[in-house]
């Protein structure tokens, strides 16, 4: 259920365990029907059904722990310590590598891009980094001949196309 505040939206709260145990205890004391406690309490006569079904069906005053929704994770502790094995042994793995070795080792068959989130979860990083200083080795650069030549090119056919456009509109 939404509420609509000034401002944004906010999901509404569950009722407390408190509520719900009193709720229970007066109807168990014959304090009336849970239409009349419902109205009592404050709270809708769906909601004192929906309780009442759960404790029969439970046992439990208390609400009932959720159950996570979708599919469990692949990626248990076991295979995230497997993962951490693995990158200890060899830290310069990539991730085709990381991919392949946890579908033989555990038998875990991951993508590289979910591969890449459990990394980045477990707060590994890329090896390379813009921290670290230069290479001493320098890149090879292009000779001056060919980039004066490159950009003059570049030039003329600039001008050119600019010196049609000017002809066009004298026309």
């Amino acid at each position: 259920m939404l509420c609509r505040t000034a401002t944004s939206i906010v999901m509404a709260k569950a009722y407390s365990d408190d509520l719900r145990c009193k709720l229970l205890a007066a109807f168990d004391a014959g304090e009336g029907s849970l239409r009349i406690l419902a109205t009592r309490f404050s709270v809708s006569y769906d909601y004192a059904k929906k309780v009442s079904a759960q404790r029969l069906r439970t046992g439990q005053s208390e609400r009932v722990e959720q159950r996570s929704r979708g599919p469990r994770s692949r990626v248990t502790p076991v295979v995230q310590a497997e993962l951490l094995r693995l990158l200890r042994e060899q830290p310069d793995r990539v991730l085709s590598e990381l991919q392949q070795d946890l579908s033989v080792s555990p038998g875990v068959v991951l993508s590289r891009a979910h591969l890449w989130r459990v990394l980045k979860r477990l707060g590994l990083r890329l090896k390379k980094s813009h921290s670290t200083p230069r290479s001493g080795t320098r890149k090879p650069i292009a000779s001056a001949a060919n980039s004066i030549s490159a950009a003059s090119g570049r030039q003329t056919r600039r001008n050119s196309s600019s010196s049609m456009k000017a002809a066009s509109r004298r026309r």
